[in-house]
């Protein structure tokens, strides 16, 4: 049983999780199970060139964002659990929380948060009833998101990123995996809001 388990490993996801690993040393956090199924292959970082995005160096491509976000949540925070080579086939509401089945192997979590991108060729079971058409994206290219409010598309069921109606913009959907993170990390907190900074 997972507290929580990311679907997706673009930059909302990893955003996500890297804050949601950060916390391990907080009590609230201490004890979590957090996992990630860090399917890739359709993020759209895959061709993505980045010159315009604050602290990161001219040039750095999509692609090695992935490979070391990977490495980055592997050596910091070990205790977060990497799925690899897995696809999210559904989502059903269960009395605990939610039981997500792969290709491969079926899970159950507590909460969920949803970071796949935002194209209408989503086909996860159980999201059927939230998906709409995306209200920040030009109608022809069909993009789809999980109706929410802040982020929350129905209890212990998050969404993030651009599925999250966000635009695709890198610093935005990072921005918005981190938001999530914050609001269960507060939530783990007995409601007290809370942030994880490192510090010199």
């Amino acid at each position: 049983m997972f507290d929580v388990l990311i679907v997706g490993g673009g930059a909302a996801g990893m955003s996500c999780a890297l804050v949601l690993g950060s916390a391990k040393s907080k009590p609230f956090a201490d004890d979590k199970q957090i996992g990630i199924v860090l399917h890739q292959r359709a993020s759209h970082l895959q061709n993505a060139l980045f010159n315009n995005v604050l602290g990161l160096a001219p040039g750095t491509t999509g692609a090695s964002i992935l490979e070391n976000g990977k490495k980055q949540l592997a050596q910091l925070y070990p205790h977060v659990e990497q799925i690899e080579n897995e696809k999210v086939k559904s989502l059903i509401k269960s009395t605990e929380g939610y039981t997500i089945t792969t290709n491969k192997n079926t899970y159950a979590s507590k909460l969920v948060v949803v970071a796949v991108g935002y194209t209408n060729l989503v086909t996860i079971e159980g999201l059927e009833g939230y998906l709409e058409p995306h209200p920040r994206a030009v109608i022809e290219k069909e993009r789809i998101w999980l109706k929410n409010k802040n982020h929350v598309v129905d209890d212990q069921l998050y969404v993030a990123g651009t599925m999250a109606g966000w635009r695709s913009q890198f610093a935005i959907a990072s921005g918005s995996g981190a938001q999530v993170a914050t609001d269960i990390l507060t939530l783990w907190n007995a409601g007290k809001h809370t942030k994880i900074h490192d510090k010199v």
